[in-house]
């Protein structure tokens, strides 16, 4: 019959059709499109997995919204600041002994806080022969304040609109605990910035006596390491590591405090000489002998200090 006939053709594409499509799931066609249109997953998933390393940026631009004004500023026991009785005299001989160019004004205790004390405004008015009766109050200018928990970049916009350079860190009692300049913001951006006042470091070691070394925590390792004749960087997390202090802050998970020692599985043991509430400044090394010999070198030294036994009477 007529249907019959017209339907059978039409079963014969459908057929070739499972076939054409059963031999592109043949092996070899399966590694050509494969290859060729291979998705970007499994391309990253064939490729051996690669350790994952964190690293932690010392600083940049995103430090202004990582950051908080804490991490940054001075702790309340670091912080020069005078009186508003102080003297002429006296106000003077701050400035020169700690060579800043502002300082806060406290009445009574640095928790009341009255300002900022200019050594340019100071210099003009009673400097360079300039006469005048000294008054400490009329040559103060405002400071900022700051909660612990704001962004360094809202504080360091704040100082740029409203032209001070200095803020002093107010805890949720109302109390002094800490300051911040502007430069300790920028250096967070751009690194440590160093002036014509600073002392100069271009020593980066020095041996003090034999196995023994004083060392700028910058020193770099890679030059280091071989005047010690040790590898200090024993782990795999110790590569990523650049610098003597990193090494003793890995190795702390912290930010180790002035006299800390910080002992090394190689028996070199690190002595923190100079540190801030920011930065470790200079590392004492020890070799393994000098490490002995220093606790030999104390307990003789302990052993002159002691006073001498007296001795025992005898029982006639």
């Amino acid at each position: 019959m007529g249907s019959s006939s017209d339907g059978q053709p039409a079963l014969t594409p459908t057929k070739t059709e499972k076939k054409s499509k059963s031999d592109t799931d043949q092996p070899g066609h399966r590694r050509i499109f494969g290859r060729l249109f291979k998705r970007p997953a499994q391309a990253a998933s064939a490729q051996a997995p690669q350790p994952v390393v964190q690293t932690v940026a010392t600083h940049g631009i995103s430090n202004l919204r990582r950051l908080r004004v804490d991490d940054v500023a001075i702790p309340k026991v670091d912080i020069v600041a005078v009186p508003m009785d102080i003297g002429k005299d006296e106000l003077v001989e701050v400035f020169r002994e700690h060579g800043f160019s502002r300082l806060p004004v406290f009445k009574g205790t640095l928790d009341s806080p009255q300002g900022l004390i200019l050594l340019k405004d100071l210099a003009l008015q009673h400097g360079f022969g300039a006469g005048g009766r000294y008054a400490l109050r009329k040559m103060l200018r405002p400071v900022l304040y700051a909660p612990p928990s704001m962004p360094v970049g809202v504080l360091l916009q704040k100082m740029q609109r409203e032209r001070v350079h200095m803020a002093l860190v107010i805890d949720e009692y109302g109390g002094v605990d800490g300051l911040v300049t502007i430069e300790d913001l920028i250096e967070t951006v751009i690194g440590e910035i160093e002036d014509e006042h600073d002392e100069e470091e271009d020593i980066l070691w020095k041996e003090e006596k034999p196995g023994a070394y004083l060392a700028q925590a910058t020193a770099p390792l890679d030059e280091f390491e071989p005047v010690l004749g040790v590898a200090l960087r024993t782990t795999e997390e110790d590569q990523e590591i650049d610098t003597l202090g990193g090494l003793v802050m890995i190795r702390t998970g912290r930010l180790p405090a002035r006299g800390e020692i910080v002992p090394h599985e190689s028996g070199v043991e690190f002595e923190v000489v100079d540190a801030d509430a920011r930065r470790i400044k200079r590392i004492r090394v020890r070799l393994p002998g000098a490490v002995v010999a220093a606790a030999a070198e104390a307990l003789a030294d302990a052993a002159k200090v002691a006073p001498p036994s007296k001795p025992t009477q005898k029982a006639p």
